[in-house]
């Protein structure tokens, strides 16, 4: 199934009247996403996401600093789209989403996860896009296990 995907730009703010396309495409990519994750690992998932990405329009030419732009506005509508949800809307999912939502606008990412384990297990997960992160890594940069 593809999604519609609304072209989000560098420096231009997305218009009121778009702002609900938006929500909506973060909240199929979600659904996806979630009933993907049900049937396959997350390496999977991941690269599904790679592997069905339409590519960009020929007329869309962006810098890698636009690119970084356009992700990190694509993270903060994700963030902000999947904490309202009563969901499941942690880390693992908002990278999951926000991955396959720019890899559907050929914005290559890296998932990583880390943890650690003292005092207590922790972990959590974030988007890099070019060794540079677009959701925050929370102090868990140093401590990576696996990049996708």
């Amino acid at each position: 199934m593809t999604i519609s995907t609304l072209r989000v730009t560098p420096r231009r703010p997305v218009p009121g009247r778009l702002k609900p396309v938006l929500a909506a495409e973060i909240l199929i990519v979600y659904v996806q996403v979630r009933w993907l994750l049900r049937r396959q690992d997350v390496r999977s998932v991941v690269s599904s996401a790679r592997a069905s990405s339409p590519g960009r329009a020929p007329d869309v030419e962006f810098t890698s600093l636009e690119d970084r732009l356009v992700a990190v506005r694509l993270g903060g509508a994700v963030r902000r789209t999947l904490n309202v949800l009563p969901a499941d809307s942690r880390c693992l999912m908002q990278s999951l989403v926000l991955s396959r939502l720019l890899s559907a606008r050929a914005i290559s990412t890296t998932v990583v996860i880390a943890a650690r384990s003292e005092p207590e297990f922790e972990a959590h997960a974030w988007v890099e896009h070019e060794r540079v992160p677009v959701l925050p890594p929370r102090g868990f940069d140093e401590l990576r296990l696996v990049e996708i």
